[in-house]
């Protein structure tokens, strides 16, 4: 049976358009049901910040529409002992840091790719990785689930798909061709338009992002050579609205004056080029709204070689060395390839062929939205550095700082259930929060007093100078005075000829930590994953060890309780 499809000529609104296909789709899809058993579907995904457990929701929401009886899970709860019986999985993971696993999904990671993982014959998957290619190990997550699968003897159903930050396209391709295999396995029928049918999302969102008025924005450092601004946006009229954990998703500029210079180095002159939405720019402007200049990674390099005649890209990319490639993209930008290793493009559109998008940039949100109605608050550190003779910046955060004045940045709302405060305002809370890692427990903060919550409250904060770098000083003496925040910690890297770190305040306060603990405490971090993040886990495994008499896979197993209960989230960068 053809499902008939509203054509695009037709005279409706987009919004009336596909409300006219769905219920065209459910109609003649339930007037040639299939008779035949549903095809059981387990959609597993892995999230840091939840792009991976929005996509995965989306696919299930689809598969519903059709003969299917699918079940949706956060692999950190899981029940792995399922997996030989399953019959169709679709993973759905991010990869973090450096090739890591997300944290939901670090424990069955672990398990999977050991000794103990059971036989898979009788089992059908695919996997959908999410990543960013400015990273080494793209997809990594992704990839070695994958491979594991099918040497566990699962059968591939359909061809993984790796996407990179702008996963709309990829997900449609993965979810439509999924689906293409599994409906006719099953006798069932596809939802009409396929998986990823385009859904019109009412109000402000990242397809549609709010243009905010910015009403205060200033440093919070008091000289010195960090810079740190707290930005207070407008939410007014917006429709918009967020919970303490959530992010702030904000577009950037370019800077112009790069845009002139990368302009003015071309082989060609102007032009314009379509974007996604049909919409045909001056190319100066698509440089400056669309289209990513900061940053270099191997596959842009790869694609300008090919265009360009330089003898050292030449070699670079047949060496297809990890450290070279290092070595060279770093502290470099897309004016360095235009300057430094001319390429020969036709026209604009040939030039904007091997860029990749401009994509927004997510700020925890510092603020609470019961302290400060109509608001949203952002806690950024401004990036600014030298290399190779350019003096460069963090594309929006300098954007903010320097070159937001007179215009509305446009902002979304990127909802992360998986940094949430606890349900129960009795729950003791622990936040280790260093430089601009406090932004989202400024607003626990908020919120606790807001609330009335009655559990005790500890933040641990650091940052190199007293003098300078105390952020949010004021407020945080506030919030003892009024009894909202129990117990300040605060270490200052370089007062003091010995580096001091917050990991080691933690180990120094261990037998408390792990007091807080029995007591139920939920136990937060944020900021930086490399470093901080990785130092942190490994004093709590140390407080384990020395004040909870555990060994070392006792310690572990209680770590890893921890994040499974909800009582240790992390929302690290």
């Amino acid at each position: 049976m053809t499902i008939p499809v509203i054509p695009e000529d037709a005279p409706f609104t987009p919004e009336q358009r596909a409300w006219l296909n769905d219920f065209l789709g459910k109609f003649f899809a339930g007037a040639g049901a299939p008779s035949g058993p549903a095809v059981p579907v387990t959609v597993l995904f892995g999230s840091q910040t939840g792009n991976a457990e929005g996509l995965a929701k989306k696919l299930v929401k689809t598969l519903k529409k059709g003969n299917f009886e699918p079940e949706v899970h956060d692999l950190g709860a899981y029940d792995r002992s399922r997996l030989a019986t399953e019959k169709n999985v679709l993973v759905i993971t991010s990869t973090y840091g450096d090739g890591e696993p997300p944290d939901n999904a670090a424990d069955f990671h672990g398990w999977f790719l050991g000794e103990s993982a059971p036989r898979l014959e009788g089992l059908s998957f695919s996997v959908l990785a999410l990543g960013d290619t400015n990273y080494p190990d793209f997809c990594k997550c992704g990839i070695e689930f994958d491979t594991r699968f099918e040497q566990l003897g699962a059968k591939r159903l359909f061809p993984r798909v790796d996407s990179d930050v702008d996963y709309d396209a990829p997900f449609k391709q993965w979810s439509d061709g999924v689906l293409g295999v599994l409906s006719p396995a099953g006798g069932a029928s596809a939802p009409v338009n396929g998986a990823a049918a385009a859904e019109v999302e009412a109000g402000y969102s990242k397809k549609n992002p709010f243009p905010s008025a910015i009403l205060s924005n200033f440093n919070l450092n008091g000289g010195g050579d960090k810079e740190t601004h707290h930005i207070e946006l407008s939410l007014d009229g917006s429709g918009l609205e967020y919970e303490v954990g959530d992010a702030l998703g904000v577009f950037p500029r370019n800077p112009e004056p790069v845009v002139d210079e990368i302009l003015a180095n071309l082989p060609f002159k102007g032009g314009t080029v379509a974007l996604a939405s049909g919409e045909e720019v001056p190319l100066r402007e698509a440089l400056i709204s669309h289209y990513d200049i900061g940053t270099l990674n191997k596959s842009i390099v790869q694609k300008w070689q090919a265009r360009s005649g330089s003898p050292f890209l030449r070699s670079l990319v047949a060496a297809d060395d990890k450290k070279a490639w290092d070595d060279f993209c770093w502290g470099r930008d897309l004016i360095d390839l235009v300057v430094d290793h001319p390429a020969d493009f036709t026209d604009a559109e040939e030039f904007v062929s091997v860029l990749k998008k401009l994509q927004p940039r997510l700020y925890s949100i510092a603020s609470s939205p019961k302290a400060h109605p109509g608001e949203v608050h952002l806690c950024v550190g401004i990036v600014r550095y030298n290399t190779f003779g350019r003096k460069r910046g963090g594309i929006c955060s300098t954007f903010l700082s320097d070159r937001s004045k007179g215009l509305q940045p446009g902002v979304f709302v990127h909802s992360n259930n998986a940094f949430r405060l606890p349900a129960n305002g009795e729950t003791p809370v622990i936040m280790v929060g260093p430089g601009t890692g406090i932004a989202p427990f400024r607003a626990f903060l908020e919120e606790r007093k807001a609330t009335n919550a009655k559990g005790a409250n500890w933040l641990f904060f650091g940052n190199p100078y007293s003098a300078t770098d105390f952020l949010y000083q004021d407020e945080l003496k506030a919030f003892q005075q009024d009894g909202t925040l129990g117990r300040l910690d605060v270490a200052w890297s370089r007062d003091q000829k010995e580096k001091v770190y917050v990991q080691n305040l933690m180990v120094q306060q261990g037998a408390e930590i792990w007091q807080w603990f029995q007591n139920g405490a939920a136990f937060y971090v944020c900021g930086d994953a490399t470093r901080m993040a990785k130092d942190v886990d490994a004093a709590l495994h140390t407080i384990a060890e020395q004040h909870g008499g555990l060994s070392k896979e006792d310690a572990a197993a209680f770590v890893s309780q921890l994040k499974k209960d909800k009582r240790y989230l992390r929302d690290v960068y």
